[in-house]
């Protein structure tokens, strides 16, 4: 039997050793956790509607009223159409979705997200906009759903030309 000494080792010890830790590490997955994320469905209707309504209507089932617990911060007027820098924050409690819709897209719905129980509800994202629009945050908040707008002038660009 021959051993190896020096730095291939030493080396092809620590590999080893992350890959033992790496699968003791999957034996400690809630298996659960797993098969629920397996389930959660993507919301392909919602992104397929064309108006603001039916999108909220196919990823919700419900209204939404508006609220001053969601803040929308949008520009006034977006130079560029195709890279509009918009975000939302909530005060709301209990917050389990946000999305965004444009209405003058080709397709209303432009992001929608899941929140993770116990995290911050804030979303910043960059949205194409074909043309001056109206933008709507949708917040889903312990069940119930609000709702903030704001007009975005686009001066160029966009998903519209």
């Amino acid at each position: 039997m021959t051993m190896t000494t020096g730095p291939l080792a030493t080396r092809r010890l620590i590999l080893q050793g992350a890959a033992s830790v790496a699968l003791l590490g999957l034996g400690n997955l809630p298996f659960g956790a797993a098969r629920a994320a397996a389930n959660d469905k993507y919301p392909e209707e919602a992104f397929k509607q064309k108006h603001e309504a039916d999108a909220i209507k196919a990823l919700y089932g419900k209204t939404a009223e508006p609220s001053d617990k969601v803040k929308l911060d949008a520009p006034e007027i977006a130079e560029n159409g195709g890279v509009v820098p918009v975000s939302v924050t909530t005060t709301l409690d209990k917050v389990s979705s946000i999305s965004f819709l444009v209405a003058e897209n080709p397709y209303a719905l432009a992001a929608s997200y899941k929140i993770a129980e116990g995290t911050i509800p804030a979303v910043a994202n960059r949205l194409k906009m074909a043309k001056t629009t109206k933008l709507v945050a949708i917040v889903e908040a312990d069940g119930k759903l609000y709702s903030a707008t704001k007009e975005v002038k686009v001066t160029v660009g966009g998903c519209g030309g």
